[in-house]
């Protein structure tokens, strides 16, 4: 009986404090994730007053200046993230997504049930957020290898639609929505389940993840919903 009590206060102490841990980098992801969308919103609304296009002159040399400023604001945040001004970039990072998300909010917005397109959309995008959170939860094994096979996965649908570009394809254009939602929505279940274990210990690298899940949730589903509805 002894030696219970004492196995019990040995590890008891060390387990609270790492699970204070986690729920104090889940609870601070979920808190700038919320702040991430204002700057997304504002961006859209002034990507849509300026008709902002990013590839309105050649969608090769769009597609790969895009890449370019989104890779240049991971690093700028993966080196700031210890600090304030990882939060700020990666505010102004979200804007800016917010920019190249304006073009097909104002071309769903001028259909005429555009309006609740874009709920729909968002309502979708938040089904899939609760449900993949509470899958997170209570996923127990080690997800590494199932990381792994996202990210070839990832890669393989950039490629793709990189093609589909000169190919215009539209069967291919649906197929690739679809499995870009289904991708994004493990990414979402996989970082989510990284920070509730421990794998995440940098809220702002955490938000940086979860969010880039969930804007291409919603941008694909507005997307998918776009082209459905056009087409009746």
């Amino acid at each position: 009986m002894q030696n219970d009590v004492s196995v019990s206060s040995s590890y008891s102490p060390q387990a609270g404090t790492i699970g204070a841990a986690q729920n104090r980098v889940l609870r601070n992801t979920y808190m700038l994730l919320g702040l991430s969308l204002i700057p997304t919103v504002i961006g859209a609304v002034v990507g849509m007053s300026m008709n902002f296009s990013f590839f309105s002159g050649s969608p090769v040399i769009g597609f790969f200046a895009f890449l370019a400023i989104a890779f240049g604001f991971f690093y700028a945040i993966e080196r700031t993230k210890n600090s304030a001004w990882g939060v700020a970039i990666l505010l102004g990072f979200t804007f800016f997504m917010g920019l190249m998300l304006s073009r097909l909010v104002g071309r769903v917005l001028g259909m005429s049930n555009g309006g609740q397109l874009i709920a729909l959309a968002a309502g979708g995008t938040a089904v899939i957020f609760f449900g993949m959170s509470t899958l997170a939860a209570t996923i127990k094994r080690d997800l590494t290898n199932m990381g792994k096979f996202l990210f070839v996965g990832m890669i393989i649908l950039l490629v793709a639609g990189f093609a589909n570009i000169f190919l215009q394809i539209p069967a291919l254009t649906i197929t690739l929505m679809v499995v870009a939602i289904g991708i994004f929505s493990a990414f979402l279940m996989y970082d989510i389940n990284r920070v509730i274990s421990g794998g995440e210990t940098n809220y702002i690298s955490a938000t940086l993840a979860i969010y880039l899940s969930i804007y291409n949730i919603f941008a694909n589903l507005l997307a998918l919903l776009g082209i459905t509805n056009s087409s009746d």
